[in-house]
């Protein structure tokens, strides 16, 4: 089968059209689904082979800690394959949903581009399969392919969005640019620890705040394939620290999701445990976190 067009051309929504389109081609394949790990991990992008392609809402958000296939497959980078009638029992919601729609199989495979999990699909098959080692390694192999195609799509170009944020006034302000490199994180650890010890906030406040931005700042790398811009502000005994994720979208609007802390990714999971508050503004995207230091 020939492989896609390059997705930068096209970008993700050309590129899922186009895994759709030759994963619902595969033997026995009813329906497929897509899933992008999206907002720092805590949840997912997801599409199907039969969301109307038309449609506003061809993308829906999932709870990326779900009981399901395809969410363990992208925890651990390793494709889950078997007959739905012998799945973990944790799997049981899951599998009964597949009551009458003739499905008897289920195959999850990650997309693990250069060693980082970015998305997966998640195959229905009508007729039992062997999973052997032939068909893995073939399905692994669309895996890569489709992986590479969306790491390309990942790539576009894309405008720093930095929000205007006015400072009170007496307030201490220090800023910094992270690239999209994940090895650029230990610098901003290093500017954060520097410029809280030239202020005078105290160890365990600056080790918080440092291990928080490490966990921020490399979710935004990670999972927009964009920098970020790091702003420190300290006012009143309160340093506040803003993350702006300068990475391209995944996808167009989508419906909105319940974000409640437990759906978080672990990284926010820390940041939530150890500052005094934190949040999410998503226009432009930004995370930030505020410690009493004084």
């Amino acid at each position: 089968m020939d492989s896609h067009p390059p997705a930068s051309s096209t970008g993700i929504d050309g590129w899922a059209e186009h895994a759709l389109e030759e994963l619902t081609a595969l033997p026995d394949v009813r329906r497929v689904g897509i899933a992008l790990v999206e907002g720092a991990g805590r949840r997912l992008l997801f599409t199907a082979s039969d969301r109307c392609r038309d449609a506003p809402d061809t993308w829906c958000h999932v709870d990326a800690y779900a009981a399901l296939p395809l969410n363990d497959a992208l925890g651990t980078g390793t494709a889950l394959t078997g007959a739905l009638d012998e799945l973990d029992p944790r799997y049981d919601s899951y599998v009964a949903a597949q009551d009458g729609t003739g499905h008897v199989a289920v195959a999850a495979v990650p997309f693990v581009p250069e060693g980082q999990p970015l998305g997966g699909f998640v195959l229905y098959y009508t007729r039992p399969q062997p999973f052997d080692a032939r068909q893995s390694a073939s399905l692994g192999r669309v895996a890569d392919r489709l992986g590479s195609g969306l790491r390309e799509a990942m790539r576009t170009p894309f405008a720093p969005r930095v929000a205007e944020h006015h400072a009170p006034h007496g307030s201490l302000v220090a800023e910094h640019e992270i690239p999209a490199d994940p090895a650029a994180v230990g610098e901003a650890r290093r500017f954060l620890r520097r410029t809280l010890s030239a202020w005078s906030v105290d160890e365990e406040a600056t080790d918080h705040a440092v291990l928080c931005l490490s966990e921020l700042a490399t979710n935004a790398i990670v999972h927009t394939g964009g920098g970020c811009h790091v702003q420190v502000e300290l006012h009143d005994g309160v340093l506040t620290t803003r993350v702006h994720d300068n990475g391209v979208s995944l996808a167009p609007d989508v419906p909105s999701a319940d974000d409640t802390v437990q759906n978080h990714g672990h990284g926010l999971r820390i940041v939530d445990a150890l500052v005094s508050s934190w949040g999410r503004d998503p226009d432009p995207h930004q995370v930030w976190f505020a410690l009493d230091v004084s």
